[in-house]
């Protein structure tokens, strides 16, 4: 409602109220309708109008405009009741109209009425204010009349009026008061909207009008509990465990998260940025309520701020030995997609991410104006970094710039003109390179040519940038066998996946691929018209009991270890190479006895004439003729991998064969080993695979399958390559080392006009009061991905840049010499690992472990491992100012970040 209160001055409360000297009619009608304290003036925001009864204000115009002061007309006092609901409460009537049931002077008008008539006694003044909404003044005749309730006593609403303009932070604090808050608590307002649901207003910076908010709305304010949750966000199903905890007291930030299934890469990065001091002492504080940036379009309008918020309140509240981050990662997987889900990530995307999100919902910059960059053009480097980082903090200015950001050195040179381009760019955090071994560690099986030795197991060190050729080398100094003597295959389900040629590179060689080396005769080789010898790739399949009457290629599978086997050029015939399988198999396949053999027409089926044809030379008669036993694909084949590749060009067509073997049959195939090449359209010309396929009575009564997958493990499979640990000061410098840009990413040169492959040389400049260092442990290339899990050896003090920074101040030696608070480790491999952390809690100076949910004290010596992943380093000279003066007298003052107080501590590696 309008604002309705009495006014000694302006009201007839007093029994014989002072009345002005009443003017003339004349006088009276120009100073009320006109000039400047008239009703005709226009409106100007924040000034106060009054509303006069309709009738009354006509009854005095009458009486003004008919020239006789002593006339009937004479209105008498002002009497707005017929405004009024009623007269005790003295509230406005609802709906009133402008010009039919009141009229509105301002301020100075309605008090030269009130001192010429008075006003009616016991009536209060109807004042309201003018207010500017969207860019119109208005008179407020009626406020927004919201009801006030606590989230813990929903049912007492408080009543309260505001202005349209006023913001929601008066009524944040107009709730505090009613609802005696004390200053320390924190407390948030929620309004219930028409669909009976609640909603945050998170801005408290904006208006009553800008919320949408209306009159007769309820509106709840909610206060934070002492363990850091707010009530609202509190699950139900919890409350058990919540009770159990309610008396819990520990020390603030030594808690743990829970993982919510796979979620340990986002705790261990929490962790770590939870025990930056600078930056949880400006979320404990509240100093990023006045922060918050609500209208920025590169942010997530303050809900990961909130959340992040929300999450140190609770770790560092003393109250929890572990919480949930639930509401954490839903707001993380709503704004940065790729986190949706349950899936691992790495801990330092989703670091970078954060920090990012935190820095844009909390940049003090609500406008980002439009800055160009400009190159050094020859001015002197301190200069042109100034101008840059001013530029910088034009456009990004928040508390992740003043903790976590640096600024480097970047400069071109182009190689044909010499040309030379110094710019200046921030950074968040280094990316640092780990030394690239120069040998690799591949394990191989060597299959010999000879049946009775066993596969082999090798692990033979190689260059890293190889190729197969050195692999048979280097197989060769362990075997004696040449070389040349040598075919290399990858072997997946039971198949050749690819066979390799010796000029081909290992790094198409994963750590997880089943390598096979073989043995072939110095004659052999898979391609045609070379050598006397001809090399054929063997299969194994079983047929199993058919699976519909069609006559389809569902009743083979294909197992155990396919061959490649070398068969000279003049014994090419189903016969010949019947027996040469044999001899090859002998080690676990048993030669059946006289009386188990059933000859039929042996010799009239192994005749000469069922040669094979030498390679190049086409078959006169049909593929269709090849046998009654037809191959099909293998049932136990998975789909998920891509073809394997043939690359055995040959003769595609054979010459019929025997209907009957002694133990096996024999088929042509294609390079899957699925189908019969028969019905199986591919080049004519191409070598084709020959499968040896086993009925099941003879496979259970000849082939030893233990046996047949026996190997032996070579005496270097013990031996392991001792990788020399490294400094980090190696990958720094590895870092600011002067490389030349890709094709892929070339510079164009201003004075060139054209792309260059320009040297490129990073340098520190500006070093950050944080220091985020991020090992890249994980290689990717076209073909491979690997870890390295190399040690890196790290201070934990005195990690000195002095000698890196480019920008030197010989007087404060401090700036570059950076003390370590957290570590996020990676334990595992590509596929599949585990993220723990390493912190040093900023109160206590103890270091602790953080395995998801469980927390446990460290000894210093515990925290460099290989597993170590993301470091983070304080300047030295930013914790001297950040820790509190101990009081001489004080013993339990706590020790400084490294000096952990003596107690029981647990092995973790």
């Amino acid at each position: 409602m309008a604002a309705v209160a009495a006014n000694p001055s302006a009201t007839a409360e007093d029994p014989e109220p002072q009345r002005e000297a009443v003017p003339g009619l004349e006088s009276q009608w120009r100073q009320i309708e006109n000039g400047e304290s008239g009703r005709e003036r226009p409106l100007r925001a924040g000034e106060s109008w009054f509303l006069v009864e309709q009738h009354w204000y006509r009854q005095w115009e009458v009486y003004v405009q008919g020239g006789e002061q002593d006339s009937s007309t004479f209105p008498g006092c002002i009497n707005n009741a017929k405004l009024f609901e009623d007269q005790i409460n003295w509230c406005l009537k609802k709906g009133l109209v402008k010009g039919e049931d009141y009229v509105l002077l301002p301020s100075a008008a309605w008090h030269f009425l009130v001192g010429w008539y008075g006003l009616e006694q016991g009536q209060p003044p109807i004042e309201c204010k003018v207010v500017e909404l969207r860019g119109t003044q208005k008179v407020e005749v009626y406020p927004v009349e919201l009801l006030l309730v606590q989230h813990s006593d929903m049912g007492t609403p408080h009543s309260a009026q505001f202005s349209q303009i006023d913001s929601i932070d008066l009524v944040l604090r107009t709730a505090r008061e009613k609802f005696l808050v004390r200053p320390e608590k924190e407390t948030r307002l929620w309004v219930k909207n028409s669909q009976g649901s609640f909603e945050r207003l998170c801005n408290t910076r904006v208006t009553v009008l800008d919320a949408a908010l209306k009159s007769g709305q309820l509106v709840v304010m909610e206060i934070r509990s002492k363990d850091g949750a707010w009530p609202s966000a509190q699950p139900q199903a919890g409350n058990n465990a919540s009770k159990e905890d309610e008396d819990f007291q520990g020390q603030p930030g030594i808690c743990g998260l829970t993982n919510l299934g796979n979620t340990c890469f986002m705790n261990s990065a929490l962790q770590c940025l939870s025990n930056v001091p600078q930056l949880t002492e400006y979320f404990l504080k509240n100093r990023y309520l006045e922060e918050l940036n609500f209208c920025n379009p590169l942010g997530m309008k303050g809900e990961i701020a909130e959340a992040y918020a929300d999450l140190v309140k609770q770790a560092w509240s003393g109250n929890h030995r572990s919480i949930v981050p639930r509401v954490f990662k839903t707001k993380v997987g709503h704004f940065a997609s790729q986190f949706l889900g349950y899936q691992q990530h790495d801990s330092q995307e989703l670091l970078s991410f954060l920090l990012d999100g935190l820095h844009e919902d909390l940049n003090r910059i609500k406008k980002k104006e439009y800055v160009e960059l400009c190159d050094a053009a020859g001015r002197p480097d301190h200069e042109v970094a100034q101008e840059a980082w001013q530029n910088h903090k034009r456009r990004n200015d928040s508390v992740i710039v003043d903790t976590f950001h640096g600024l480097f050195k970047s400069t071109l040179v182009c190689p044909d003109c010499g040309n030379v381009s110094v710019t200046f760019d921030p950074f968040c955090y280094l990316s640092v390179p780990l030394p690239v071994r120069h040998k690799r560690v591949m394990e191989v099986f060597f299959v010999s040519m000879d049946p009775r030795r066993k596969p082999e197991q090798h692990r033979l060190v190689v260059p890293q940038k190889g190729k197969i050729s050195d692999l048979c080398v280097a197989l060769a100094k362990h075997t004696g066998v040449s070389p040349e003597r040598m075919m290399v295959a990858d072997v997946f389900s039971h198949r050749f996946y690819k066979i390799y040629q010796l000029e081909e590179s290992l790094s198409g060689i994963l750590d997880r691929d089943d390598i096979f080396i073989y043995e072939v005769s110095g004659r052999s080789a898979i391609c045609e018209n070379s050598r006397e010898d001809v090399v054929l790739p063997i299969y194994l399949r079983e047929r199993t009991p058919a699976r519909d009457y069609n006559n389809s290629y569902y009743g083979l599978m294909l197992f155990g270890h396919p061959l490649l086997v070398s068969v000279p050029r003049d014994r090419l015939s189903w016969d010949s190479l019947y027996h040469i399988l044999l001899y090859r198999l002998s080690r676990y396949v048993t030669r059946p006895s006289l009386d188990d053999e059933d000859d039929g027409n042996e010799k009239a089926n192994m005749a000469a004439k069922d040669s094979i044809p030498k390679p190049g030379h086409l078959a006169a008669c049909s593929s269709q003729n090849l046998g009654p036993e037809q191959a099909g694909p293998s049932s136990g084949v998975p789909g998920g991998r891509r073809a394997p590749v043939n690359n055995s060009p040959g003769p595609s067509h054979w010459p019929p064969r025997a209907r009957r073997k002694h133990l096996f049959t024999l088929q042509t195939v294609n390079s899957n080993g699925t189908s019969d090449r028969s019905n199986f359209n591919e080049d004519t010309h191409a070598q084709p695979y020959i499968a040896i396929d086993w009925e099941p009575e003879m496979k259970k009564r000849y082939y030893n399958e233990v046996e047949a997958e026996g190997y032996v493990k070579h005496d270097c499979v013990g031996y392991v390559l001792k990788k020399a640990p490294v400094r980090l000061r190696e990958c720094i410098e590895l870092f600011t080392n002067m490389e030349t840009l890709e094709k892929e990413n070339p510079w164009f040169c201003p004075s060139c006009k054209q792309p260059q492959l320009a040297t490129k040389k990073l340098d520190l400049w500006k070093l950050p009061e944080t220091l985020i260092i991020h090992l890249k442990r994980f290689s990717y290339s076209r073909f491979s991905r690997e870890k390295l899990d190399t040690l890196v050896e790290f201070p934990l003090r005195d990690l000195d840049f002095s000698e890196f920074v480019k920008a030197q101040n010989e007087s404060a030696s401090e700036v570059y010499k950076y003390d370590l608070i957290a570590v996020s480790n990676h334990y595992g491999g590509l596929r599949d690992g585990h993220y723990t952390a390493f912190a040093c809690n900023k109160d206590s100076g103890q270091w602790h472990y953080f395995d998801d949910s469980t927390v446990l004290p460290v000894n210093e010596n515990e925290i460099e491992s290989k597993a170590a992943y993301v470091l983070f380093y304080q300047r030295q000279d930013v914790a001297r100012r950040a820790q509190p003066q101990p009081d001489s007298s004080d013993p339990l003052a706590p020790p400084a970040c490294g000096q952990p107080p003596n107690s029981e501590f647990m092995d973790v590696n």
